[in-house]
């Protein structure tokens, strides 16, 4: 009956299975057997080379990503609602050593060229103004909208006509995957991503994030980065293990598929409440505060995402690996009879 957050969700019983299975002695730090199958293991499954580093969480996996293509004296366009702006307290700044966000609007928390362009074409060139050398963006949004692989290269394009890296924080990529039904080099590497955060905790992880290079050269002077950022984990081991037990038979797939079929049944009990459509495991309702508190009175948990107008506010509500279309069948129902 809880739905504020997939962070709250169980870890899945195989990635638990792999940490136990790992608990053995092996070399420390990131030279175990298991950290070294990580960068195999992700080539595959991109189809690409690639470099992958295991840390704890999406935060250092974005900030250190960031890290690896911008000067202190630099900055990165980011929507104004993205969670490298929004929720992570000034990491970015940290991690960066001061480089600027620059914040563009768009509907859904996604950018286009167009916004990019007109925010890069307003800046002087010259040392009195922050010059952009990055593009971050988040799939799905902080509003569960996902870009495709077109949306993707298109802003690819532009960030390689104008010298800029992109990035793409992937907390939920699994569910923008799922419900594109595109393999994910088409909405990363092969649509001009140069790192992915890859997230695993909110969809069946315990407490590991990939960091995914797709030009491995980017991913040297990450490792001395994430070791004086206090993330190189002295048994990174279990790390590695949570990201190869979701790798195998495509099980961070699959839970997503799991947690976007269980929003679909809510969304459709929703209706015209709905304020975004539903494209991946996030909703987002209008509700009134007496309606919101009904839902709260039948055990239903979520959390209040401001105000819509003087009548209407807005609850976030979000759907895990674990949910079938049986469990959330309740609140499709206490939505419905509202």
């Amino acid at each position: 009956m809880r739905f504020f957050s997939d962070n709250a969700a169980p870890v899945h019983p195989a990635v638990m299975q792999a940490m136990a299975d790992a608990n053995h002695i092996d070399t420390a730090y990131d030279g175990d057997q298991y950290s070294a199958r990580l960068d195999a293991a992700f080539s595959e499954l991109f189809g690409r080379d690639a470099a992958v580093l295991w840390v704890a969480t999406g935060t250092s996996a974005n900030c250190l990503a960031l890290a690896s293509i911008l000067q202190p004296h630099q900055g990165v366009i980011c929507h104004r609602e993205a969670h490298i702006e929004v929720d992570e307290c000034g990491a970015p700044g940290f991690y960066t050593a001061g480089a600027k966000l620059m914040l563009v609007d768009g509907d859904g928390a996604k950018i286009t060229p167009a916004t990019v362009t007109n925010t890069l074409d307003a800046i002087r060139k010259d040392v009195h103004q922050v010059q952009a050398a990055a593009v971050s963006i988040t799939n799905a949004t902080e509003y569960g909208m996902v870009y495709t692989p077109a949306e993707v290269a298109a802003l690819g394009a532009l960030c390689r006509e104008r010298g800029l890296g992109l990035h793409m924080d992937g907390a939920r990529f699994a569910n923008a995957v799922a419900h594109l039904g595109c393999t994910p080099a088409d909405v990363t590497v092969n649509a001009g991503v140069d790192i992915l955060s890859f997230g695993f905790v909110k969809n069946g992880g315990m407490g590991a994030e990939a960091l995914v290079y797709f030009d491995p050269a980017l991913a040297d002077a990450a490792r001395y980065r994430r070791k004086r950022a206090g993330h190189l984990q002295s048994k990174g081991r279990f790390l590695a293990v949570q990201l190869l037990a979701m790798l195998k038979d495509d099980l961070w797939l699959h839970n997503a598929r799991s947690a976007n079929t269980a929003a679909m049944v809510i969304a459709q009990a929703a209706g015209e409440r709905l304020l975004y459509p539903v494209q991946a495991n996030e909703l987002f309702l209008r509700l009134t505060p007496a309606e919101a508190a009904a839902l709260r009175a039948q055990g239903f948990d979520f959390y209040d995402w401001g105000v819509v107008d003087e009548n209407w506010g807005a609850a976030r509500l979000v759907t895990s690996w674990q949910h079938t279309e049986t469990d959330v069948a309740p609140l499709a129902r206490a939505i419905a009879a509202l």
